[in-house]
């Protein structure tokens, strides 16, 4: 075989069209060898001899596409100062595109012995794990385009791919929890038939099924466990995993862009599979321990961990930072993603110990003319010391906004003293994101996610039901703020499953009528279960899988969902691209302001109004007329005005429709306690009840007026002047 000096740049395998270029990173390596692996796991190893600025790296004419290959690290094994080199394993490339194969539980992927933590273990791990694999980067994109949604006019619905897919009758059976099976017309529809904007897919980078959870028959179904940051899961490629799986990710990105929706990707840079240093030994730790995880400092033996996973990347080496951003721009580029939700990102943006908003990651992803124009995503918070971070996150990112996702759960299962808390977080959270310059979409708002009961079960259980687990039940969040609305678990009280539907209608309607960016848990418009358990990330099967087999109560859910989602978008008042001021707007169908809050007898909130312990109602007005911006084209923003009654106390309240100077009725559009009040035509000072636990929303059409009349004055002069 002919061995070409080749280049240090870029990383990876890449091939041109003739042969491949191999390159990696190892500041530490005493000798690296090129492994090419066949399909007998016949091994021939080429050392690499040309070195440049710690890059190993060679050009190999004739290696195509689906080439399977892996590394060999000869160095110091040394782990009391952080140095874990092992050529008995054959290592992943941190670059590879794609990956073949699964992970053991074997002794040959650990470099101890199992019977004797304190000797070395020298097994081959060669047929015992994963291989990298050199794929064909060409790709037919044909007229893709990304859809670009404005932050304040997203809709995301976070998803598990193989969840959504395994039970879908629609679905081939063969494309079944598959990118095939995620692309299918079936499903697209489905998800634009919702209004949604952006599908947010839980991990689907490489990872590795946790060798504890094996041994319990389980497996890590969610994918938190990353090993491979370029490579698409292999085992939800339906047609094989010799780069098959690159081609059928990208034709899934084509599928959903053409039907206007993003794809953004939840992604796992703050540790990798590798675990604690009793784990095994895959990739990054063989190549260069300490120049890609963090450290204790006074022992180097032992990772710094604030992830609750065993290790955390080291974020003050630039070979880590580099290492995430070429993925994050592969992503973009390559493979056409929209955006990233970044998991436990507080751990990125700790440098020694604390979490720094002028990190060097923060620094690195503000300079980058690709990853800081698509949308970026925080999950603000880690395990480490001072991790929870919501609304500390610089001007570029938005947050998922925990405060929240506990403020609505309050407020809707009667906790006292919320009132305040409760309109701050609908109109925004200013309190959060103002001062540092941000929007209302800097806030992406949720009441239930992957991680937690879903919206169904939130309704249903007070107590979380883990048994399936294998840890008795002690995993898993045990302050859920559910409230089972007086029985625990499935119930045949006719009042009861009528409460908990409206209770998801409220949840519903509150998020896609608050400021910022809604973001739907898969199922939760149809009313899903997980029937108690709140951890589901090992259970691969129907518990958590989405059942698609929908009886009249979760059809009726799923109509409330497709047809609030669509007020969302049929109002501008709704999805804001500033904070409400309240100054008034001279000749706007209200001088009152952009935003009014109301007792329920119409006359205006007043200071001690929001103190009172026990008030759990409230009424406000949006002033379609109160916009005050202009859209991406300059025009002036108008919209109708928009009358929302939220009760949450155990009684049924009358409320009163306010005094206005604009002669125009309101008309009932939504109620969640009550489908009979929609359409009813209310005028100032007319009353209405909502009953308990319940919201109804009325609108002025005061925007379809206002282009009538510029209609009839436009008529009145174009005839003038014909006359």
């Amino acid at each position: 075989m002919e061995i070409w000096p080749g280049k240090p740049y870029p990383l990876g395998a890449t091939f041109d069209g003739t042969g491949t270029n191999f390159a990696l990173y190892s500041s530490i390596a005493d000798k690296v060898e090129l492994c090419l692996i066949d399909d007998d796991l016949n091994e021939e190893r080429i050392p690499l001899t040309e070195v440049d600025a710690d890059v190993w790296h060679c050009y190999l004419p004739g290696i195509r596409p689906g080439q399977r290959y892996g590394f060999r690290v000869h160095g110091p094994f040394d782990p009391e100062n952080g140095h874990r080199c092992d050529p008995s394993k054959i290592l992943l490339d941190p670059y590879a595109k794609a990956i073949d194969g699964q992970v053991e539980n074997h002794q040959a992927n650990f470099s101890y012995d199992f019977t004797d933590p304190s000797q070395r273990s020298e097994i081959d791990s060669l047929g015992r794990t994963m291989l990298s694999v050199v794929i064909n980067p060409y790709f037919d994109w044909g007229h893709d385009r990304p859809p670009n949604h404005e932050y304040h006019d997203s809709i995301i619905y976070e998803a598990h791919l193989k969840g959504m897919t395994m039970l879908h009758p629609d679905i081939p059976e063969k494309l079944r929890g598959t990118y095939m099976g995620m692309a299918h017309p079936a499903m697209v529809s489905y998800l634009k038939n919702l209004g949604i904007t952006a599908l947010e897919l839980m991990p689907i980078h490489q990872f590795v099924n946790d060798t504890s959870l094996i041994e319990k028959g389980l497996s890590n179904y969610w994918g938190y466990n990353t090993i491979g940051f370029f490579a698409p899961q292999n085992t939800y490629s339906s047609s094989g995993t010799r780069g098959e799986q690159v081609d059928e990710f990208k034709a899934l990105v084509k599928a959903y862009h053409e039907a206007g929706i993003e794809i953004i990707l939840d992604v796992v840079y703050n540790h990798t599979a590798e675990g604690n240093h009793m784990g095994p030994t895959l990739s990054f730790r063989g190549i260069d321990n300490s120049s890609y995880y963090r450290l204790v400092p006074d022992d180097k033996s032992h990772y710094f961990d604030t992830t609750g996973t065993g290790n955390s990347l080291n974020m003050s080496s630039p070979h880590s930072l580099q290492l995430i951003m070429d993925s994050l721009r592969y992503w973009v580029e390559d493979m056409h993603v929209d955006g990233f939700r970044f998991d436990l990102a507080s751990t990125l943006a700790r440098e020694l110990h604390a979490v720094d908003k002028l990190s060097s990651f923060f620094d690195i992803i503000q300079q980058d003319p690709i990853i800081s124009q698509v949308k970026l995503i925080a999950e603000p918070w880690d395990i480490g010391e001072n991790g929870y971070n919501v609304g500390e996150f610089p001007p570029l990112w938005t947050e998922w906004n925990g405060k929240y996702r506990d403020t609505m759960r309050d407020f809707w299962r009667g906790e006292p003293a919320t009132l305040s808390e409760f309109a701050s977080r609908l109109t925004g959270s200013s309190d959060l994101y103002e001062h540092s310059g941000r929007r209302p979409f800097a806030s992406i708002n949720f009441v239930t996610a992957h991680d937690g009961f879903t919206m169904r079960d939130l309704v249903t259980y007070h107590e979380k039901r883990n048994e399936a687990n294998g840890e008795n039940s002690m995993d898993g969040e045990s302050h859920n703020r559910s409230w089972n609305c007086g029985a625990e678990g499935p119930t045949d009280d006719p009042d009861i499953k009528a409460l908990r539907n409206q209770q998801i209608r409220n949840f519903l309607t509150t998020l896609l009528v608050s400021q910022g960016v809604p973001m739907i848990s898969h199922g939760d418009e149809v009313g899903r279960t997980q029937h108690g358990n709140n951890n589901v990330y090992c259970q691969d099967n129907e518990l958590s899988w989405m059942n698609w087999e929908l009886d009249t109560e979760a059809l009726e859910i799923l109509e409330f969902a497709r047809a609030i989602i669509q007020f969302r978008k049929d109002h501008p008042t709704l999805r804001r691209r500033r904070f409400f001021k309240g100054a008034a707007e001279v000749g706007g169908s209200s001088d009152r302001g952009d935003i009014v809050w109301m007792r329920n007898d119409g006359a205006d909130m007043q200071d001690e109004d929001w103190g009172t312990w026990f008030a759990q109602s409230i009424m406000v007005w949006l002033n379609g007329a109160g916009i005050k911006e202009p859209d991406n084209r300059g025009n002036r923003v108008w919209d109708d005005d928009i009358l929302i009654a939220f009760n949450a106390s155990d009684d049924d309240l009358e409320f009163t429709i306010p005094p206005s100077k604009v002669d125009l009725p309101w008309h009932a559009k939504f109620a969640t306690d009550d489908a009979d009040f929609v359409g009813t035509e209310l005028l100032p000072g007319d009353t209405f009840t909502v009953n308990s636990r319940g919201i109804r929303i009325l609108i002025r059409e005061t925007y379809a007026q206002q282009q009538a009349q510029t209609a009839k004055v436009a008529t009145l002069t174009h005839s003038s002047t014909t006359v």
